[in-house]
């Protein structure tokens, strides 16, 4: 608590500054809007004019038209001063702009690179220096107390504004309600992140954002959350089109040295029992009763009445703890409860304490209201239990949840809370369904800091939450530790039958009679926010249930992963394809489709008594339904048969039971209790070790020695704890295990017995035939056989060792008609003969004609020779009847059969006449013929 007159103040960090407190401040830093933007500038009054020099204007771009263009226009800095602009030109598609690290040159319209020891942001804009409110900023202030003297009042916070501080910018510093605006143009969709420090709760900070119907444009609280650990970032998603973004305080002080309305007489009573003498000597007396202070405001979605009582604000409007106002067109409230001002305790909220020695009800407060957080009174002694309840008549939780039939959410719980011990002391959250037990949901030991926990409810009915608060569990009458107490902050419950609202949403719009109504869209469809219509969900993305508004709401899918119908859930069909450079593998998980248990190794109680940990499992298919359940039998005689008690089973993909044998409990059956949900979301299916920050770390397990890569199986669970602020992750690793028939083997972590090493990450090992890919062409070869009485088989087998199951089944034998050796070898040696037969024909045939020709020419010679000697001419060369062709021939010289072909082949003359050589009588010189 701060001290009177100070508190801390709500600011953001600059570059490098070092963290100072001034009060009643709010400080913004580095504010980022992604998208384009465009602004709006006005004309200036005319005067003696001269041509604009280019240092004198700069260029902007027109609004774009329905076709989706637009004009690049000069724009003076100064209005008025000068003439003679560039004239317009067509400018650069809307859908145009630059990456980051690169700035638009509006003189050639064209994207260049920054100047060395400069950036650039792309599409977006950075505001980190607040010397003077930057250009496009308004900062706004009034008086939140609506009264008589209005006028004055709004003088009066003339001042109150948001203020330039150099690094950052400040909010006020008085009671009066200070709003900075910027309003923006985003040619796509974007977001805007803002650094802000806001340590006071008495300090109400809201940010949000409109369009320009002036309807809100948020899906969750525009309320901040106190940072609790310095400076925090903010992030929220903006449309297309208009956006104007409003940060909005209102400080409360019941310090102010400034006079106010005042509502209320503080009153000032001994907490009750009263455990203290105010007779004692340096005891402190009771304050004096009779100040008038101002009241503190009401919780959001009520109004403060005309006596400073605080009722609820009627259906269709809202209101942040002041005024209510109506919902705009297009909107629906956004019910629920969300105390974070506690003046007074909630009516549907009741405290008392319960003895911690014979569990017997005292009628005592055990817990005080304390402005702006709730927290433990003293008791009768420190091992009561201060017991705080709230309950809730029922929810009405969105059309969407409401057709999802795995999603089990219909609302959630939300509290902030510490706790502030010396020795062992205990805050218990526990939930009851229709007026029976509460059972445990978490449990805090010691001093915890200032922390918010979220608690999911699966049932429509009426429910009651409770927090338990022990400051030790020893049987002790006396009151030593009254300084140890609880704090919770502030309770946020949503979709609550008859609750109240502190925003409205959009949502869906039917025709009428009577104009247009607010509707559910169909599971699956979202809407837009500009028409009020619903659309259908891409194919293979899940709509975000409570927050469905445009496009950006459908989720993709994770790898291997797709939609059911109503765009609910991702799941894994059992098949999964996984690509190499050298092949596809395909796999088939349908033989693991049915649930599986694996019981880890026995443990043992500080008594010596023995458990197990029982994990049941389910892997895909079934249209993403959770196959897997894990109950808690222990007999509960107050539950009527044929009705189910709260959290007796829970559903998930993977569960986790506590199982105490029959030895141990002497019942004939085992005894299952405490289950734990590991697994309600399929992240993704991969070969990858890591995704969405969850890791299967493989040496956890023996190493995979076949080559085929294990396909991991990556699950979240909604539960969030103390000790896994993140929620609880798991693991499937499904290994090929060509040995291992269906189903396989199960495996936990060898260093890890019980499936998780830090108790919130799990991991398993599922080796199974059924795991290996499918068989494809490149798993079996063939085997020729020889030929055999004219007939050659061809059988194919699997490759050894075979490491595929399922698939394409072997071809069937193949039979050829062949011809065997023999037949071939007989078939060459009759060709060989046959060619050696021609041969020698033909080499005969030649020859005799070559002996023809020689006796024609030599009876040529002769008869040439016997001319020129006188002698008779001969009367014809023809060979003479009677004479023989085979006449003996006389030659000048002796010559083979290959001579002689060579002297045929060689010695024809290009008259086509052979010339031959021949021998005088005389024996003079050669002649050629």
């Amino acid at each position: 608590m701060a001290e009177p007159g100070y508190s801390h103040h709500l600011s953001a960090r600059g570059r490098g500054r070092t963290e100072r407190r001034t009060p009643w401040l709010l400080r913004l830093l580095r504010l980022l809007l992604w998208a384009g933007t465009a602004f709006q500038v006005t004309q200036g009054t005319g005067q003696e004019l001269h041509a604009c020099k280019e240092s004198e204007y700069h260029y902007e771009y027109t609004a774009c038209d329905s076709t989706g263009s637009r004009w690049r226009v000069a724009v003076p800095h100064t209005p008025g001063l000068c003439t003679s602009l560039p004239d317009p030109v067509k400018g650069t598609e809307c859908s145009f702009s630059c990456n980051a690290g690169e700035f638009l040159d509006m003189k050639d319209q064209s994207c260049k690179p920054c100047a060395e020891g400069r950036y650039s942001l792309g599409t977006g804009i950075r505001f980190d220096e607040w010397d003077e409110l930057p250009h496009g900023f308004a900062s706004l202030s009034a008086n939140m107390e609506m009264d008589d003297s209005a006028a004055e009042s709004t003088e009066n916070c003339t001042s109150s504004k948001w203020v330039p501080r150099g690094d950052y910018i400040a909010s006020n510093t008085d009671e009066c309600t200070a709003t900075l605006m910027y309003a923006v143009n985003l040619k796509q969709s974007g977001t805007v992140n803002f650094e802000y420090y806001y340590p006071d709760s008495s300090i109400i900070f809201e940010f949000f954002v409109q369009n320009d119907q002036c309807q809100p444009n948020v899906d969750d609280s525009r309320w901040m959350k106190t940072t609790e650990k310095g400076w925090e970032f903010h992030s929220v998603e903006l449309n297309r089109g208009n956006n104007v973004l409003y940060w909005r305080t209102t400080a409360f002080s019941v310090w102010s040295k400034v006079s106010k309305p005042v509502l209320t007489q503080l009153m000032y009573k001994w907490a009750k029992p009263k455990i203290c003498s105010e007779d004692l000597e340096g005891a402190v007396k009771l304050p004096a009763s009779g100040v008038k202070t101002r009241c503190p405001p009401c919780n959001p979605g009520f109004f403060k009445t005309s006596n400073s009582t605080c009722e609820p604000c009627p259906y269709g409007s809202y209101s942040n703890g002041s005024d209510c106002t109506h919902c705009p067109a297009g909107t629906e409230p956004a019910v629920g409860f969300e105390y974070k001002w506690w003046n007074t305790l909630p009516t549907n909220m009741e405290t008392t304490v319960l003895s911690g020695i014979n569990f017997e009800y005292k009628g005592m407060t055990g817990w005080e209201v304390a402005g702006d957080h709730i927290y433990t009174a003293a008791g009768a002694s420190d091992n009561d239990f201060m017991i705080l309840t709230l309950v809730v008549p029922g929810f009405r939780p969105p059309q969407s949840l409401m057709a999802d039939t795995e999603n089990k959410e219909v609302a959630r719980i939300t509290f902030v809370f510490e706790t502030i011990c010396s020795v062992n002391c205990e805050l218990y959250f526990m939930v009851g369904v229709n007026s029976r037990t509460n059972t445990p949901v978490e449990t805090w030991k010691g001093s915890k800091g200032k922390q918010s926990y979220t608690y999911i409810i699966e049932e429509n009915a009426t429910t009651s939450f409770t927090w338990a608060f022990q400051r030790t569990v020893f049987h002790e009458a006396s009151r030593k530790y009254t300084n140890d107490v609880a704090k919770i902050y502030s309770i946020n419950v949503t979709n609550v039958v008859d609750g109240v609202a502190s925003y409205c949403h959009p949502c869906a719009l039917e025709a009428s009679d009577v104009g247009s109504s607010c509707t559910s869209c169909p599971a699956g469809y979202y809407i837009d926010r500009d028409s009020g219509t619903c659309h259908s969900c891409p194919p293979n993305t899940i709509l975000k249930a409570h927050q469905p508004y445009g496009v950006q709401a459908c989720v993709p899918c994770g790898p291997g992963t797709k939609s059911n119908k109503i765009h609910s859930l991702c799941y894994n069909d059992c098949t999964f394809s996984h690509h190499t450079p050298t092949r596809t593998f395909n796999y088939n998980f349908s033989a693991l489709a049915n649930t599986v248990t694996l019981a880890g190794g026995p443990s043992f109680t500080s008594k010596g008594l023995k458990y197990f940990h029982h994990f049941t499992l389910s892997l895909c298919g079934n249209q993403g339904r959770k196959m897997s359940v894990c109950t808690d039998n222990v007999t509960d005689l107050r539950i009527p048969e044929g009705e189910s008690g709260f959290s007796k089973s829970i559903t998930a993909y993977v569960c986790q039971a506590v199982i105490i044998p029959t030895e141990v409990t002497g019942y004939k059956a085992g005894v299952s209790s405490q289950p734990v949900s590991l697994a309600d979301r399929l992240i993704g299916v991969t070969t990858d070790m890591t995704l969405d920050g969850i890791t299967s770390p493989a040496e956890l397990f023996h190493p995979e020695s076949l080559g085929i890569p294990d396909v991991i199986f990556f699950y979240r669970s909604n539960d969030v704890t103390q000790s896994c602020s993140s929620g609880r992750s798991t693991t499937i690793r499904v290994r090929c295990s060509p040995q291992k028939t269906v189903p396989g083997s199960l495996l936990l972590p060898g260093t890890c017995s019980d499936g998780t090493c830090d108790g919130c990450n799990f991991h398993f090992l599922w080796e199974s035939a059924a795991a290996c890919p499918l068989c494809s062409v490149a798993d079996y070869h063939a085997i020729i056989s020889s030929c055999v009485a004219g007939i050659q088989k061809t059988t194919y087998v699997w490759r050894e060792p075979k490491l595929c199951s399922g698939g394409i089944s072997l071809p069937e034998q193949r039979v050829t008609i062949c011809k065997t050796i023999d037949f071939w070898l007989k078939v060459g040696i009759s060709a060989g003969t046959c060619t050696a037969i021609l041969l020698t024909v033909l080499t005969c045939y030649f020859w005799k004609k070559n002996q023809k020709l020689e006796y024609k020419y030599s009876k040529l010679v002769m008869n040439a020779t016997l001319k020129d000697c006188d002698l008779p001419a001969a009367d014809s060369c023809a060979i003479m009847e009677g004479e023989d062709v085979e006449d003996d021939l006389i030659f000048t010289s002796k010559k083979s059969l290959f001579g002689k072909i060579k002297s045929f082949t060689s010695k024809r003359t290009p008259d086509g006449f052979d010339s031959v050589p021949l021998k005088t009588s005389s024996g003079g010189p050669d002649m050629d013929l």
